[in-house]
């Protein structure tokens, strides 16, 4: 693709992209941002490009989709596992406006700098928006999220991201092949979707 527009448009004729919410994030959040600058000129194709450390950023369509499968909406507290270089956590911050907060979580140090610089430019306000360093356990146990969406592939489905979701919640996560979607309908219990036909980096906890 040559532009922004044009990358939406593809994605949107191809009906992964639908909410005008999430059409209005991708508009506002630039990729071009959030890619190295040897990458620039390739920012609006619609593939992974490496962001260093063996890590990528992905795939719009896959984003697209992940966004679409997560349904952020304004005021919505989110937890963004494998932030990388911070693109989902811009556009989710673009999403949940100023009444909501998403937390952004990225092993690699460096990927933690370049995440909190790119994120930076959308979105100054630390209070609302930010990436961490993640730590030794997955997620922030003992903190509850409207919203959990993970980057990268788990070999199984992990119950402590549940325990960290409100009740109504939803988690999107990758697993192995497949992208997982889980609403959370009680304290106990929960629904489990699972869609097939995806490739992530591993998830590393």
């Amino acid at each position: 693709m040559k532009d922004l527009d044009s990358l939406i448009d593809a994605i949107i004729i191809d009906r992964v992209l639908k909410s005008r919410h999430i059409i209005e994030a991708f508009e506002k959040v630039d990729r071009a941002d959030f890619v190295p600058d040897m990458f620039k000129e390739a920012a609006y194709v619609d593939a992974p490009l490496g962001i260093g450390e063996n890590q990528t950023i992905s795939q719009p369509t896959t984003v697209a989709f992940m966004l679409e499968q997560l349904s952020p909406q304004k005021g919505d507290k989110i937890l963004d596992i494998g932030a990388g270089s911070g693109w989902t956590t811009a556009m989710l911050c673009h999403i949940v406006g100023d009444e909501g907060s998403v937390l952004g979580l990225e092993r690699i140090d460096s990927l933690v700098e370049l995440g909190k610089f790119n994120l930076a430019r959308y979105c100054p306000d630390e209070t609302r928006c930010r990436i961490e360093k993640a730590g030794e356990r997955l997620g922030v146990p003992g903190k509850k999220f409207d919203k959990i969406l993970v980057s990268a592939a788990a070999d199984e489905l992990p119950e402590e991201l549940i325990d960290q979701l409100n009740v109504g919640g939803k988690l999107v996560i990758p697993v192995r092949d497949s992208i997982e979607v889980v609403t959370k309908t009680s304290e106990e219990e929960y629904q489990r979707e699972s869609i097939y036909g995806f490739r992530f980096v591993p998830l590393v906890y």
